[in-house]
């Protein structure tokens, strides 16, 4: 499975790893809601279950994905600072974002 990340996001989550809640936990994302033709995509913190794979990106940041779900093969983490500040997950080969 594959998964891009921005600069930014790998920023952001770096720093969000090394709080006490995340603790030996890593990014996961998954899929919130499914509308037929597109997905929403959370982000959370985690740990691996046999489902999932771990997914290294160039930034040194690995993300689970559930290889049983299609949907998260491809997702690009971006995260942006205007016009809001916030993570945005899309998917470009599948159609389906989240705005976090």
């Amino acid at each position: 499975m594959k998964c891009k990340i921005n600069r930014n996001a790998a920023k952001v989550l770096k720093k969000q790893l090394e709080s006490e809640e995340a603790q030996g936990k890593m990014v996961r994302v998954y899929v919130t809601h499914e509308h037929g033709d597109h997905v929403h995509y959370g982000l959370t913190f985690d740990t691996p279950t046999e489902h999932d794979e771990i997914v290294k990106t160039d930034k040194d940041i690995d993300v689970l994905l559930d290889k049983r779900n299609d949907w998260l093969d491809g997702v690009w983490i971006q995260y942006f600072y205007v016009p809001e500040e916030g993570f945005v997950i899309t998917n470009p080969t599948k159609g389906g974002h989240h705005h976090h």
